[in-house]
């Protein structure tokens, strides 16, 4: 159920979103028009709603080991599959808005910061030519968003399972750039802002940044404002649910809230 500051912070959303008749920006008028809200053919999907609704109704017990809430000191919780699927996923609503901007905007080095059950993944995945690293911290769960890889035949999804803070650093040890990067992690504000300045390091000017759950919390809203006031952040678009990042600078420092 929504808490009282996700009732607050969409009420606001709602009050500032604008169409695409307010847009004065070329570059924001083509986005919303030809990927925010263009059409996406279902069937593309067909096999990962698939085994969303097989999740949805998977009873499966999960002991699962988190570090939760930024500590360092590992919590224990059992969770059922189906439950991680009802709370953790991202919809197919915005999940189908990435696979979109990454096949518009032709971004072949994708990263994600939160396997879950993989689902947001294989839409990330969309792309044939493209390479996508997803981290996972919790094995148990990594476990299944691998063994759904392999089954609908998956190849150009890399997961690295562990923890995050350890993790992240590594595979940015040997990444020479991204053009995507989806971060869906640790929803507290310092974890948050460590993940998006590590990232950020790797980035070019036409890459894409997407932080979810940005009014999920304030905290989590404060690490939204901070990031997209970064000196290299060009561009922010608050969806509500996600915020994007672009980093050209052709684009003259602007924030717009759309409607989605």
């Amino acid at each position: 159920m929504p808490t009282f500051f996700q009732f607050k912070t969409y009420f606001a959303y709602w009050l500032d979103q604008v169409s695409e008749h307010s847009l004065h920006s070329p570059f924001l008028f083509d986005f919303y028009t030809k990927v925010l809200h263009a059409k996406s053919d279902p069937a593309i999907y067909h096999s990962i709603e698939q085994r969303r609704k097989e999740y949805l109704h998977d009873t499966t017990l999960l002991t699962i080991q988190d570090p939760g809430a930024g500590s360092l000191n590992l919590k224990t919780s059992s969770r059922k599959v189906c439950d991680i699927a009802r709370t953790s996923l991202s919809s197919s609503k915005y999940s189908s808005l990435y696979a979109r901007i990454i096949h518009h905007f032709n971004c072949k080095s994708i990263l994600e910061l939160g396997t879950s059950l993989g689902i947001n993944t294989l839409y990330l995945a969309t792309k044939p030519d493209s390479s996508v690293t997803t981290l996972e911290g919790a094995p148990p769960i990594a476990t299944i968003a691998l063994d759904t890889f392999k089954e609908l035949n998956k190849k150009n999804i890399r997961l690295v399972e562990g923890n995050i803070n350890s993790t992240l650093y590594s595979y940015l040890g040997n990444c020479t750039s991204l053009d995507f990067a989806f971060l869906d992690a640790n929803h507290r504000y310092e974890p948050t802002l460590k993940y998006f300045d590590a990232v950020v390091q790797k980035i070019h000017v036409k890459s894409i940044v997407v932080l979810d759950d940005i009014h999920y919390s304030p905290e989590m809203e404060k690490a939204w404002n901070h990031v997209r006031k970064h000196a290299l952040v060009y561009a922010s678009v608050d969806l509500y649910r996600c915020g994007l990042l672009f980093f050209d600078p052709s684009l003259n420092k602007q924030h717009v809230v759309l409607q989605f």
